[in-house]
């Protein structure tokens, strides 16, 4: 029997509801932390890890064009493919290139990251690719000693060059995703809106609990993202409306809506900005990207005022 989402509330799963919610914002951005992220005059990159271990929900889709976006709004930035089946190199505009170094070769061989990253189409957007082997990364890790700061240890030199440094992580919370999830400061989380993507959520934020506990204190919440919005349906109204009730300000203004032009994009290896940038699609990313860059704004001037009090 079909349960008539108009007349009752959608119900979160009981894990969900037993949880409370993970800081968007940490309590220790004190004088002395913003002090060591100071080098050369300027701030280290933020990095944002794109995670959720439901497919289907949108990472891929939010961590290439939000990384499109920030570089169009004249933010620096590096897109980090976590993932083997290399969709956000695809969707970016890199053929399969099997002589092409890619994330593998910095996790397992150690190679320096100027002879892996590449310069994208999108001026300001450096990308760090993906390939097949990422799969046999993942099993080489489980015996490598400091297997879960191999990204971390890679990205450090990386995060005085740009402003932001987007992960896009694999549907799996697997070693690849670990290794994301201790190298970034924060956590975007799409979520599908409708019922059964909610499911996956309650186990993403215990783990991201678990590995505040032991291997990333700092680790925040960037936000949770409402991807595929149709405003038509009741279903997707009652979804935003219980996960923002639920969330509260966790949950991002910008909702992505469901758009025919967004899912044709990739094909063409393209940003949504490139292929069509006055799709609902472009407009829901570039409102995105600068949410984030409001909120980096707001996080450095946070700190810079408890730096003055403190002084």
């Amino acid at each position: 029997m079909h349960r008539d989402v108009s007349r009752e509330t959608i119900e979160f799963p009981q894990k969900i509801r037993s949880q409370s919610a993970v800081s968007r914002e940490t309590s220790c951005f004190s004088a002395a932390a913003l002090l060591f992220c100071k080098v050369w005059g300027s701030l280290l990159a933020r990095v944002i890890a794109v995670a959720n271990q439901k497919g289907g929900v949108g990472k891929t889709t939010t961590a290439v064009n939000l990384a499109a976006c920030l570089a169009a709004a004249e933010q620096s930035t590096l897109l980090v493919d976590c993932d083997s089946q290399a969709n956000a190199t695809a969707a970016i505009g890199f053929q399969k290139d099997p002589s092409r170094r890619t994330l593998y070769h910095a996790l397992i061989l150690g190679e320096p990251f100027d002879r892996i990253m590449q310069k994208s189409q999108v001026e300001g957007l450096e990308v760090v690719p993906a390939d097949k082997n990422l799969a046999g990364a993942a099993v080489e890790l489980v015996v490598a000693e400091s297997r879960e700061y191999r990204l971390q240890a890679f990205l450090q030199p990386l995060r005085e060059k740009f402003k932001f440094i987007v992960l896009d992580c694999p549907p799996a919370l697997d070693l690849l995703t670990l290794n994301a999830l201790v190298a970034a400061d924060s956590v975007m989380v799409p979520i599908q809106c409708e019922y059964l993507a909610l499911e996956g959520v309650s186990e993403l934020l215990d783990t991201l609990m678990r590995i505040r506990r032991t291997l990333n204190p700092s680790l925040e919440i960037e936000g949770i993202l409402l991807t595929m919005y149709d405003e038509r349906t009741t279903l997707s109204r009652q979804v935003a409306t219980d996960l923002r009730s639920f969330f509260g300000a966790q949950v991002f203004q910008t909702l992505i809506p469901r758009n025919v032009r967004l899912a044709e994009a990739p094909s063409f290896g393209k940003p949504i900005i490139f292929y069509d940038i006055h799709s609902k699609g472009a407009e829901g990313y570039s409102q995105l990207a600068q949410e984030v860059i409001a909120h980096a704004e707001k996080r450095v001037g946070a700190g810079a005022r408890s730096a003055h009090s403190g002084a």
